[in-house]
């Protein structure tokens, strides 16, 4: 029996009880953060996942019914693909496990297979389709000006979420109020509730801002983000984890997002592949770094060369030791707040 099952981009939104309306739409009225229902094709594998609004993992059998949006995707290590390069026959992929939908256009030898799927309309409210914008919590126009440590990355899969976990650990231990959020990137769920699993007191992602991922224009980036980081200020929370999935340099408006934080990053981990990879991005990107973590720093003799290529210190945040130095380095960026 096949099952229609929501990914957990659909988590801010207020769909139609199942069974509602969808129709197919012409692809050139498709937007990004469109929801759409598309069923699972046959595959010779059975090791895709789904991620639902929970956050809890499935594995959808052939004839499934999925939810997700219309997305784009540019991962450097795994996959690319958009939405725009869906033809006339519908087939697509599950390009995150989110649900984010498109074609993939390129794809690493070394990345898992992405779930198949067959497009079968735009989901329906009042005969109207539904976008993940249309979905967006209303905020007050209150000015982002929380301390704010920012995890930036070499690439993908180096490093930051962990980081970002060890650090909102810290930030709590030093007595603050922590909001730990993910705004660019193809993110999933998963990722930004190990935040909260670390004691952040408030979560937030790019889909609470009615992006599927962050492959979009500037502009669209900003109008999105603006909003979303003044709810985040509506907290109350006196300092904040913020990571930069991907890199700075890549298509997901990571320096746009820095440009949007300003004066207020308090302190910034680039979590780096390898040495090389800090060096590199330091010249390419252009602005300060405070400490380096991920795989570089995973040994001395990698500490070493950061510190030789780049003059950067290194922690290696997998080892508990390395964890009260970097208390020590965050109460005098950000401050302590009454214990720590």
């Amino acid at each position: 029996m096949s099952l229609l099952l929501k990914g957990s981009v659909t988590r801010i939104a207020d769909l139609p009880d199942w069974p509602f309306s969808f129709e197919k739409i012409d692809n050139l009225d498709w937007r990004s953060g469109d929801y759409v229902v598309a069923e699972v094709l046959p595959r010779s594998s059975m090791t895709e996942q789904f991620e639902l609004p929970s956050g809890r993992t499935c594995t959808p059998l052939t004839g499934d019914l999925l939810v997700g949006a219309l997305a784009r995707r540019a991962a450097t290590l795994e996959a690319t693909g958009s939405f725009q390069a869906v033809e006339a026959d519908g087939f697509m992929h599950c390009l995150t496990a989110a649900g984010c939908m498109g074609l993939v256009t390129s794809s690493s030898q070394f990345s898992k297979a992405f779930l198949p799927l067959r497009y079968r309309g735009h989901v329906l409210r009042d005969g109207r389709s539904i976008n993940m914008r249309d979905c967006v919590t209303e905020t007050s126009d209150t000015p982002y000006a929380l301390p704010t440590l920012l995890l930036v990355g070499t690439s993908m899969s180096a490093g930051k979420t962990y980081s970002g976990r060890v650090a909102v650990r810290q930030l709590k231990a030093l007595g603050h109020t922590v909001v730990g959020a993910k705004l660019t990137g193809a993110g999933r769920w998963h990722d930004t509730l190990s935040f909260k699993d670390a004691g952040a007191d408030f979560i937030f992602d790019f889909i609470d801002a009615g992006l599927p991922t962050t492959v979009v224009s500037p502009q669209e980036y900003r109008a999105a983000i603006g909003p979303l980081l003044s709810r985040i200020a509506d907290t109350g929370a006196t300092a904040a984890v913020i990571e930069a999935g991907a890199s700075p340099l890549e298509p997901y408006n990571g320096g746009e997002l820095v440009r949007m934080l300003g004066e207020h990053i308090a302190y910034t981990i680039l979590a780096a592949s390898d040495p090389y990879a800090v060096a590199g991005i330091l010249g390419a990107w252009e602005r300060g770094v405070d400490l380096v973590a991920g795989p570089a720093s995973n040994t001395l003799a990698g500490v070493a060369l950061v510190h030789e290529l780049a003059g950067l210190p290194a922690l290696n945040l997998m080892d508990d030791y390395t964890h009260d130095s970097l208390r020590q380095r965050l109460s005098q960026a950000v401050g302590a707040r009454g214990h720590g």
